[in-house]
């Protein structure tokens, strides 16, 4: 039993966490308002009144140009550890090694901008 010792913190901490949601949850419930209201029905986007229909179709380049986003910037997390340990892959002597295999990696993904760009998938035409 001693073996468990290191866990028992652990444990604890997600005891506390589970018995203060059930708490929120269950006072929320019965001391929260109740009336439903005109104001609470109506849609609430970003401050504004609703404009449109909501059921209109969005254009997939919005989605495209969002997955692209999301592409690069974790890319962008792969490329700043390797700079951090540069040097110390250097004194390695994996220095050039690590190099061309990051520059195989930035050719890689400039290949991959340049394809969707020649596609036409960054372009707008609102």
């Amino acid at each position: 039993m001693d073996y468990l010792s290191p866990y028992i913190p652990i444990l604890v901490l997600l005891l506390i966490t589970g018995v203060l949601c059930t708490a929120i949850g269950v006072l929320a419930t019965v001391l929260g308002p109740r009336r439903i209201t005109a104001i609470k029905e109506t849609a609430f986007e970003c401050g504004s009144p609703t404009t449109g229909d909501p059921h209109a179709r969005h254009s997939v380049k919005f989605y495209l140009v969002a997955l692209l986003f999301i592409v690069f910037d974790i890319e962008s997390v792969f490329i700043y550890p390797w700079g951090a340990l540069l040097r110390d892959l250097h004194g390695e002597g994996l220095g050039w090694f690590a190099y061309f295999e990051m520059l195989s990696f930035m050719a890689t993904l400039a290949l991959g901008l340049l394809y969707v760009w020649r596609k036409g998938a960054l372009e707008f035409n609102l």
